[in-house]
């Protein structure tokens, strides 16, 4: 058995730190990983490059992507707001020899882990506590009272979920959550896949 290219999902209630653990996790080049760039039907917002941070498609170009089965997997996380990973982005990884490394809600997580069994670690990363998720959200002024609200109705939720991953991060300790996170993924991309797994 080869190793071949793995898929590595970090998922998180909104705030938690999974991005910063991402981004860490991308500039260790021994771990040969590329970031997944999610598809938003959404506009982008300030500072925001289409192709970058998200490939901006717009709602009815997306729906448009969804009836032609274009997604590995897709959510309406809110009203209209739709997000997923395009079958071909991770083609285009996998084609480049990297393994795959996703920041992406825990529905997409987990319906990824379903997909690629074998060839996925999945990982939730867990705030110390609700109450410090909705400091940090706060802390950021990206968002209006209401939405920061939505989002921590939505962590509660979320939250639920962790024991469906393979791995659950605490994220009380920043410095302590990079290592771990940098460890669990070692340790995952030198396992060898079954050959009968699907691409």
């Amino acid at each position: 058995m080869e190793i071949q290219p793995k898929l590595i999902v970090f998922s998180a209630p909104s705030g938690a730190g999974k991005t910063t653990l991402v981004r860490h996790l991308l500039k260790q080049k021994e771990l040969n990983l590329a970031f997944s760039i999610s598809a938003a039907s959404r506009e982008p917002r300030t500072g925001e490059i289409d192709g970058k941070d998200y490939y901006f498609l717009g709602l009815k170009e997306f729906k448009s992507r969804i009836r032609k089965e274009e997604f590995l997997e897709f959510e309406e996380v809110y009203r209209d707001q739709f997000y997923g990973t395009l079958k071909s982005e991770v083609e285009r990884i996998w084609a480049l020899g990297k393994h795959v490394i996703f920041d992406i809600d825990v529905v997409g997580g987990l319906r990824l882990k379903k997909k690629f069994p074998e060839r996925t670690l999945a990982i939730f990363v867990k705030p110390p506590s609700i109450n410090e998720l909705q400091i940090r959200l706060k802390k950021r002024k990206t968002e209006t009272p209401e939405k920061i609200a939505m989002r921590v109705a939505k962590a509660s939720t979320e939250m639920a979920t962790a024991p469906q991953f393979d791995i659950i991060i605490k994220n009380d300790d920043l410095n302590l959550a990079k290592e771990r996170a940098v460890q669990v993924v070692k340790d995952f991309i030198n396992q060898p896949v079954p050959r009968d797994e699907e691409e």
